[in-house]
């Protein structure tokens, strides 16, 4: 019943002018949109082959693409009546665009947070503090985000009366994954014009990270019906996919169902959910968006991997060579372009989507690098 009253008035304000008209100003005039696709000349000169263009998500307000799911989302709740919003949140980008959403628009706010992610995102849980959010650590199963989305699944079915659930990724029950995509899908309308505006036609490739995969839904959409455009979704291969400490359930998982859908996730012989690991906390999930894994199956996209030390490589390399610190999930999409781009021509074009900035992973890797 709640699924359906939330898709109903979704379809609803999808075609509303007035709700279209709204969500443009918040995202033009509050989160700073367009954000530049940017021709990266000395990484495309470094690496040579492929012309990199970066989409440059990390430049909207707050550090990441989360706030443009996070704004579309919160209207929705407002034209429902809902007073109090609840999230769930690995790396807390997320957790800080849904706690802005809520101070923007006056709406109560609950955070739920793996308690292993509150530890190495600590500055992301004061951010979400400071704007007025109540952060609750859940220190049950491995503490990650696959236990953030259980309680926060709870609450909805306990308070659903006054509760909107603000899902950050292309995950969780229907209609939820069309949702995310929805408001997402303003990264790839803004970048198909934008390079055919730079370069006269369409990349080559276009190369997301790929966690519960809401920036690469968002930046696969407009492509997907142009056959000429691989898209290449970037996994967390962890420390190998063949440690077991991975989180690649395209890669390395099989079927399955996890918090109201189905898709390829991390599982045990009896189908449970196995423990994963990623240097980073935005892609630590045990399973990954139904589109994604309906795109794998058609063999309308690609899948890989990259290891921890692979992004955290390419983390420096982007930073270095164009003075532009990228988050350790958008490292992950820069680590395949790195391997991929001198393989190819200099006519051929990629577009990777850098998701968000480094800020909040940098007193992570600080802290990994100076021990």
């Amino acid at each position: 019943k709640v699924m359906d009253q939330i898709e109903e008035l979704f379809e609803k304000c999808k075609q509303d002018p007035e709700f279209n008209k709204e969500l443009d100003y918040y995202l033009e005039q509050y989160a700073g949109r367009p954000n530049p696709l940017y021709f990266a000349e000395k990484l495309t000169k470094k690496l040579g082959g492929a012309k990199i263009y970066l989409k440059r998500e990390e430049l909207n307000h707050t550090g990441s693409h989360k706030i443009n799911n996070a704004i579309g989302q919160a209207l929705i709740a407002k034209h429902m009546g809902k007073t109090r919003i609840i999230a769930e949140t690995g790396a807390g980008q997320h957790g800080v665009a849904t706690a802005t959403a809520c101070a923007l628009f006056g709406l109560d706010c609950v955070i739920y947070m793996g308690e292993h992610d509150t530890k190495r995102q600590a500055l992301n849980v004061f951010r979400m503090e400071i704007l007025g959010a109540e952060v609750k650590a859940i220190n049950n199963g491995e503490g990650s985000m696959k236990e953030a989305i259980d309680e926060a699944l709870l609450d909805l079915a306990e308070n659903y009366d006054n509760t909107f659930y603000l899902i950050g990724s292309a995950v969780g029950p229907h209609p939820y994954p069309s949702i995310v995509k929805h408001f997402q899908s303003v990264i790839s309308k803004e970048a198909k014009e934008q390079i055919l505006k730079a370069e006269g036609r369409l990349p080559d490739a276009v190369l997301a990270c790929v966690g519960g995969g809401s920036n690469a839904i968002g930046a696969f959409a407009n492509f997907i019906n142009d056959s000429s455009v691989r898209l290449i979704g970037v996994e967390p291969a962890g420390l190998g996919l063949d440690t077991g400490k991975h989180a690649a359930p395209l890669n390395a998982g099989e079927p399955g169902v996890i918090h109201g859908f189905r898709c390829y996730m991390v599982q045990d012989d009896q189908g449970n959910p196995m423990p994963t690991h990623s240097i980073s906390a935005g892609l630590d999930y045990v399973g990954v968006g139904p589109e994604h894994s309906y795109l794998k199956d058609s063999g309308r996209g690609e899948y890989v991997s990259v290891t921890d030390q692979e992004a955290l490589d390419a983390f420096y390399l982007l930073s270095c060579t164009e003075g532009i610190i990228p988050a350790l999930e958008s490292a992950h999409a820069v680590a395949h372009a790195a391997k991929i781009a001198p393989t190819m021509s200099p006519e051929q074009i990629l577009i990777v989507n850098v998701s968000g900035r480094g800020d909040k992973d940098v007193q992570q890797i600080f802290d990994m690098t100076r021990k």
